[in-house]
C-alpha cells in the first residue's frame, strides 16, 4: 500500500485518521485579510455608533444631578427665609455710606467691600445638611481668620455641578494683577462652588464704593436710564435678589418668584466661584481670553448677573444681555458645561434648563425681581 494511503487504527476503541507523511489535508477553514478588515471595520462602526449614546446617556444622568444640586440650594433658601424671615444677603460686607471702616475688617477703598465676607453659600449650609462644617465656621471673625482657614476650603458636594470640567478643588484668592491676595502674610484659599446667586439685571461691583451716583436703567426696551446715589448701598442699583448686605423678602420679589432667577451655574472652566463669600481686595480672573471678559471685583466670587447694566449699549445701540453661555463669556454671567444651555433655579424653588439660544430680553426679565416686566413664556 502506498505510503501517501490513509488509514483507520483503533485507539481506545475510537477511530482515528492516520495520513502518510506525503498527503496534503486542510486543517479547518480561517479568515482571510479582507475578511478581517471587514469585521474590524464594521466593529469600529458600531462603537462609533454606541459611544455618542453613552456619552449621552452619562451627560442625562449628570444634569440631572445637577438639576438636583440647585434644586436644594432653592429649597434650602426658602428653609432660611422660614428660619430668618429673610433670604440670606449675597455677602456680608461692614456697612459704610462713608467709606470709613475699623481696620479690622480690611475694607477695599475702592470698592468698599469689608469684613466678615461671608455669602449665600456659607449662609445656607445648614439647611443643606451641612451643619458639621457650619459648626467649624466662626462667622463672628472674618473669612481670612486663621481660625477658619481649614473650613473654608472644604468641599460642598451640592455646590459642585458633575458636568463642570474646570476643576472642584479649593483655589487660592488672587488680586487685580494676578497674585495671591494675602492678609498678615498667609493666603486664603476657598472652597470651590459652580453655583451662583443672580444679582439681576444690574450690576455693582467696583462702583458700588466710592462713587456718588451710578446709572441704572429705567426701561431697556427703550434704552431709558436715570441716575441714582449709591453712597455704599449696592440695593440703590441691583434688581436682583442677591447683592452686598441684601435682605430680601417675599415680598420684595414683585414680579414673582415663580418668575425670578435666584441661582445658576457658573463653571470653573471660566473663572473660579466659592461658597464662601467675598475677601475685600480680591479679584476674578478668567481662565482663557474673549473679546469682553477680563477681572472683574470681588463680589463676581459669588454673584453675576444678566445684564444690561449701567447703561451698557453695544455697537447698534442694543442692551448688553448676556444669558447663559453667551459668547462674551464675562466672569460676572452664568456659564455652564451642560451642552446647550445651562441650569437655573427661581425663587419658587423650581429649577429649569434654559437655552443658549433664550430670548435675550425673556432673560433680563427674568433675572429681574421688581421690574414689573411681563414674561412671555412662549420664548423660552
Amino acid at each position: 500500500m502506498s505510503s501517501d494511503v490513509s488509514r483507520v487504527s483503533s485507539v481506545g476503541g475510537s477511530e482515528v485518521l492516520e495520513c502518510g507523511k506525503d498527503r496534503r489535508f486542510r486543517t479547518g477553514a480561517g479568515f482571510t485579510l479582507v475578511e478581517l478588515l471587514v469585521v474590524i471595520a464594521i466593529i469600529g462602526v458600531l462603537v462609533g455608533l454606541l459611544l455618542p449614546a453613552v456619552q449621552a446617556a452619562r451627560e442625562a444622568a449628570r444634569r440631572m444631578s445637577c438639576s438636583n444640586n440647585l434644586r436644594q440650594v432653592g429649597l434650602a433658601a426658602q428653609n432660611y427665609h422660614s428660619a430668618y424671615k429673610r433670604f440670606p444677603a449675597g455677602y456680608v460686607s461692614f456697612p459704610t455710606s462713608t467709606g470709613v471702616a475699623p481696620a479690622s475688617v480690611a475694607m477695599d477703598p475702592v470698592t468698599w467691600d469689608a469684613g466678615p465676607g461671608w455669602g449665600w453659600g456659607a449662609g445656607l449650609l445648614p439647611f443643606l445638611e451641612a451643619t458639621a462644617l457650619n459648626d467649624q465656621l466662626r462667622m463672628e471673625e472674618p473669612i481670612w481668620a486663621m481660625s477658619n482657614e481649614a473650613a473654608i476650603a472644604a468641599r460642598v458636594p451640592t455646590y459642585l455641578c458633575p458636568s463642570a470640567v474646570g476643576g472642584d478643588a479649593a483655589f487660592d484668592v488672587r488680586d487685580e494683577v494676578g497674585n495671591a491676595l494675602q492678609f498678615n502674610g498667609r493666603g486664603v484659599r476657598l472652597g470651590r462652588s459652580h453655583y451662583v446667586a443672580s444679582h439681576g439685571q444690574e450690576s455693582c461691583w467696583g462702583e458700588c464704593g466710592s462713587a456718588a451716583t451710578g446709572i441704572v436703567f429705567t426701561n431697556i426696551y427703550k434704552s431709558e436710564t436715570k441716575l441714582v446715589p449709591i453712597d455704599g448701598d449696592a440695593g440703590r442699583v441691583a434688581d436682583g435678589p442677591f447683592f452686598r448686605n441684601s435682605k430680601t423678602r417675599f415680598r420684595d420679589v414683585l414680579d414673582g418668584t415663580s418668575n425670578t432667577i435666584f441661582f445658576g451655574e457658573h463653571t470653573s472652566s471660566l473663572s473660579d466661584k466659592t461658597w464662601v463669600g467675598v475677601v475685600p481686595g480680591a479679584f476674578t480672573h478668567p481662565r482663557y481670553d474673549s473679546p469682553e471678559n477680563g477681572p472683574d471685583a470681588a463680589a463676581t466670587l459669588t454673584l453675576v448677573h444678566a445684564g444690561p447694566s449701567g447703561g451698557e449699549l453695544d455697537i447698534t445701540g442694543f442692551p448688553i444681555i448676556h444669558p447663559v453661555n453667551f459668547p462674551t463669556y464675562h466672569v460676572g454671567q452664568m456659564v455652564s458645561d451642560h451642552p446647550g444651555g445651562g441650569m437655573v433655579a427661581f425663587g419658587d424653588g423650581s429649577v429649569r434648563f434654559v437655552s443658549d439660544f433664550v430670548d435675550l430680553f425673556l432673560w433680563a426679565e427674568m433675572s429681574s425681581m421688581n421690574e414689573s416686566e411681563v414674561i412671555d413664556w412662549e420664548k423660552l
